[in-house]
């Protein structure tokens, strides 16, 4: 490794005197002809001062006072450059510097960089992420706070201490005290291991705990609605304004495959006409950006209709009232009671059974339903599709009407 060049070099501002007529002592660190300048809140009347020693001159204690104050910062200085060379890491005058003004970035903590990263993505909410993604982040911070005070007995660690026993140990945290299940545990892992990954490409640290560490998905199958229970939930009659609101959003869902971010961001603009007349929504996801289009069936067509007039409409400027995702599946459970359904009704269910039951039981190409769901491939829509005894009924339908040409079953002789 080239060895880098350091100077100290300790000199006046005369040029910015202070009240009492004195000059402030400046020092000026020089990595490989790159400085930086200090003020060590010190002064000196500009007479008194030895440039070419670069210290006070005379014996009054003052003086002397103030040339060993000089000779421990240039001792400390040195001492910072030593131990920065001896690990390995990366010196400049502005790090030097910055752990001389006791902000060593290599002394981070983990909180405190989690802290860090998901105020700056707040501000990006609507640009980079969704709330929902920095609500995940917030959640993880916290669930590391609980975990360390719990097992460790600390509020917080440097990031140079994280070892792989330590993710270890939150990994069953999270399963154990948390009750996460598999998927739900990978996901807060991989959040610490963005701000890992973080701290290595600022050279905050020189080993990820991560390593050798695999993440492995469990898969899932989550939930969707039969078309008897589709028609369950559309055709039931519901006398409470609020719950009859949740229930024509969540159908609008449920014909659209339109995410809860998508819905309630739904606006005029993202209506648009075919070249023969039929109304399509096509819209930039909230999560990916990737491009919607999609048809409108005509059960969506008069929701639209019946909203249009609706105060909190007029006032947003959106299609649909909808409140928080929070409070959306809480409503979402009356509508279920009131529909007598059993299953767990989510805001997420609706576009699942966008995919499986509207579309792909009733012979829409997956290619087709990627676009719809703005997906990116079709291999991201194969988390959706599900394999439906009516489809494969159908398909099978298809199969023994060939055969019938054939008359196969003529050369089996049943003596």
């Amino acid at each position: 490794m080239v060895r880098k060049t350091f100077k100290v070099l300790f000199f006046l501002r005369k040029g910015k005197l202070l009240k009492n007529g004195e000059a402030p002592i400046c020092m000026r660190i020089t990595v490989d002809r790159r400085m930086c300048d200090i003020l060590i809140k010190r002064s000196i009347p500009a007479e008194q001062w030895n440039q070419a020693k670069e210290c006070g001159k005379g014996k009054g204690r003052m003086v002397e006072e103030l040339n060993c104050y000089i000779d421990s910062i240039r001792a400390k200085l040195y001492q910072i450059y030593r131990e920065l060379e001896e690990s390995g890491k990366t010196i400049t005058a502005d790090r030097i510097r910055s752990i001389y003004n006791g902000h060593d970035e290599s002394q981070k903590t983990l909180l405190q960089l989690f802290s860090e990263h998901n105020a700056q993505c707040k501000q990006l909410i609507g640009k980079d992420f969704v709330d929902k993604t920095v609500q995940r982040y917030e959640t993880t911070a916290r669930y590391l706070g609980e975990f360390m005070q719990k097992m460790y007995k600390i509020s917080d660690i440097r990031l140079n201490e994280i070892t792989p026993s330590f993710i270890q140990d939150f990994e069953v945290f999270l399963k154990v005290e948390k009750g996460c299940a598999q998927n739900a545990t990978i996901t807060r892992l991989k959040n610490v291991k963005k701000i890992i990954r973080i701290a290595l490409e600022n050279d905050w640290i020189k080993k990820s705990p991560f390593v050798g560490t695999k993440f492995k998905h469990e898969e899932t199958h989550p939930e969707f609605l039969t078309m008897e229970e589709i028609q369950t939930i559309v055709a039931k009659e519901i006398t409470i304004p609020r719950i009859e609101q949740i229930r024509d959003v969540f159908a609008f869902c449920i014909f659209t495959g339109l995410a809860f971010s998508d819905v309630s961001q739904l606006s005029e603009e993202h209506l648009v006409r075919g070249q023969h007349g039929e109304m399509w929504i096509r819209k930039a996801r909230q999560k990916t950006k990737n491009m919607c289009n999609i048809p409108l069936l005509p059960l969506p067509v008069k929701l639209i209709e019946k909203y249009r007039n609706h105060p909190d409409c007029i006032k947003s400027g959106k299609l649909f009232p909808v409140p928080s995702n929070q409070k959306m599946n809480a409503y979402l459970k009356e509508v279920a009671d009131l529909c007598g359904i059993t299953k767990r009704l989510k805001t997420h269910m609706a576009r699942h059974t966008y995919a499986t039951s509207v579309c792909l039981a009733n012979g829409v190409s997956m290619e087709n339903v990627a676009k719809m769901l703005g997906h990116a491939d079709t291999s991201i829509t194969k988390h959706y599709a599900r394999v439906l005894d009516s489809s494969i009924m159908r398909d099978m339908q298809n199969v023994k009407t060939v055969l019938e040409n054939y008359r196969i079953e003529d050369n089996i002789s049943l003596q």
